[in-house]
């Protein structure tokens, strides 16, 4: 454990590959459905990137906080660190809402980065002071409070009507506490709620500390080969339970961030994240374990520097398209006209847009690996 794993940077890697591809279409009106988000409920391949990274940042939390912990490290110190970094990551989430008007009357609050930073912020004291057990506890009764607020509680929709348990649009418990407290300051699309809300960051703390709890195995001195199988169980049971909830409890819900969400997601991480541990660290042919680590090598450089290729990225998507040339069009869309006029199909010319700007910010990443520049929070 002492050196970096590198099925943990290549998971962390896949999920911000996928994610610079699912957010940069040349045309959103021309995009594979898998790479849209669910219209409300159901799940995607777009849906697994945000989840993935929640996880994966519970993941690395066992390995920062609790094995520290564990080690006779100051937990208050720990907490104080760490309380340090969620602040940060949840400033830069707030800056490049602010990007490029700076209008603080109409800046949205809720964000990706400002998820992250509340999770970890709230379950750092969790995996400090409770063990794998209480963390279990926690993350089911934080699922437990949600769920019961979502389904119990009467509350207002944007029009007035009272409605108890309605899980559309703008009209459930989250949406009702977003516009309370953050009326005006919420996702411009929707403007009535927050796929990023307050309610629903209960549930993505109850996913992150699911990857702690994964976490927990990988920091453990059991054998790689039970190891990953411990993951693919816990997976296909985590999948099992998503199903289960999604048909008793609630729907499987990215934008309410629903419990049946929660293990169906943490699932599906589990699955992909024993494929990459198998492969890059725990298979027993080191030659097998080599070609697979030359294979997977770009997923590893993205992994190395994920938090700073996400603030990039969504800072050059927005100057593309805030820029504008001499005759009034915007530098994105000049730049995508080749690709669009090519005479390709319309989604295959949006695709490959996609796939250019992952390249343009693998390329990024690729220079700053070689010349070990680390960008950390």
């Amino acid at each position: 454990m002492k050196d970096r794993l590198l099925s943990l940077d290549a998971f962390r890697g896949f999920a911000i590959a996928a994610m610079l591809l699912v957010n940069n279409p040349g045309d959103w009106g021309n995009v594979y459905a898998p790479l849209l988000h669910a219209k409300w409920h159901g799940w995607t391949f777009t849906d697994w990137v945000f989840p993935f990274f929640v996880f994966i940042s519970g993941m690395a939390m066992t390995i920062s906080l609790a094995r520290r912990a564990q080690g006779g490290a100051d937990k208050g110190q720990l907490l104080l660190n760490t309380a340090r970094r969620a602040l940060v990551i949840i400033g830069i989430g707030l800056l490049l809402n602010l990007i490029p008007s700076f209008n603080f009357e109409t800046v949205r609050i809720p964000g990706v980065l400002q998820r992250l930073g509340l999770c970890t912020l709230l379950a750092a004291p969790i995996v400090l002071w409770c063990g794998a057990r209480g963390v279990a506890l926690w993350a089911v009764g934080l699922m437990a409070i949600y769920s019961a607020v979502q389904l119990c509680l009467p509350v207002p929709d944007a029009e007035g009507i009272v409605h108890v348990g309605l899980l559309e649009p703008g009209k459930d418990a989250g949406a009702w506490l977003d516009r309370l407290l953050m009326d005006g300051h919420l996702w411009r699309q929707a403007k009535t709620w927050d796929p990023e809300g307050l309610l629903s960051t209960l549930p993505a703390v109850s996913s992150q500390l699911l990857g702690v709890l994964a976490g927990y195995v990988l920091a453990s001195k059991r054998q790689p080969a039970e190891k990953t199988m411990s993951w693919v169980l816990a997976g296909l049971a985590s999948l099992w339970l998503g199903q289960v909830l999604d048909a008793w409890l609630m729907p499987i819900n990215k934008s309410l961030w629903t419990p049946a969400y929660v293990f169906a997601m943490a699932g599906w991480a589990c699955l992909v994240f024993a494929v990459f541990y198998w492969l890059l660290d725990a298979k027993p042919q080191p030659l097998a374990r080599a070609r697979a680590a030359r294979l997977l090598h770009p997923l590893v450089v993205f992994g190395m520097n994920a938090l700073f290729l996400f603030a990039l990225s969504g800072l050059v998507a927005k100057m593309l398209y805030t820029i504008k040339l001499a005759d009034g069009r915007s530098l994105g869309g000049t730049l995508y006209a080749p690709l669009r006029d090519s005479g390709l199909a319309p989604v295959n010319a949006s695709l490959l847009h996609a796939l250019l700007f992952v390249l343009v910010m693998y390329a990024i990443a690729w220079l700053m690996y070689r010349k070990h520049w680390f960008v950390k929070v």
